[in-house]
């Protein structure tokens, strides 16, 4: 499995883990505002969740708190929610996005792929340039397992 957020097309950026983990618990961890505040985003970042509706035209609204004391606000907004099999929301917020996560049983583990698929190629690129987006999908999957790796309480 790949290790880096890789271009799947000039638009898009896309990764895939496999989790040691039932596909059930690895969905709830996406789901769950409780567990999602432990794991998501880059190295060094905290979040804070204002509201979290998992459901198609919920709501999903959070600040993203910098290593370096920055504020990054976000919105998303869910298109689709199919426990425990696909997420599918856009991130309305600049960088606009979407974005789909799959989750696939493999063997004991759960196989996760997540695509971020941009407007456009120059959008995609800015992102990566100012936001280090592929370095944070990274960085935030990554994280992800090291939560999945401990007894949760």
């Amino acid at each position: 499995m790949p290790e880096t957020a890789q271009p799947a097309s000039d638009r898009e950026l896309v990764a895939t883990r496999v989790f040691a983990a039932p596909r059930d618990l690895v969905f709830r961890m996406w789901t769950d505002r409780e567990h999602v505040a432990r794991w998501w985003g880059p190295r060094g970042f905290t979040v804070t969740i204002h509201e979290m509706d998992v459901r198609p035209g919920g709501v999903w609204r959070f600040v993203l708190h910098g290593p370096d004391g920055t504020d990054y606000d976000n919105e998303m907004r869910y298109l689709e929610v199919m426990p425990p099999d696909r997420l599918v929301y856009v991130h309305v917020s600049a960088p606009r996005f979407e974005h789909t996560v799959t989750f696939a049983d493999r063997g004991q583990g759960t196989e996760v792929t997540v695509r971020m698929r941009f407007e456009s190629a120059e959008v995609r690129e800015q992102a990566v340039r100012e936001f280090g987006a592929d370095e944070g999908l990274n960085q935030t999957l990554d994280r992800l397992g090291d939560l999945l790796s401990q007894p949760l309480a």
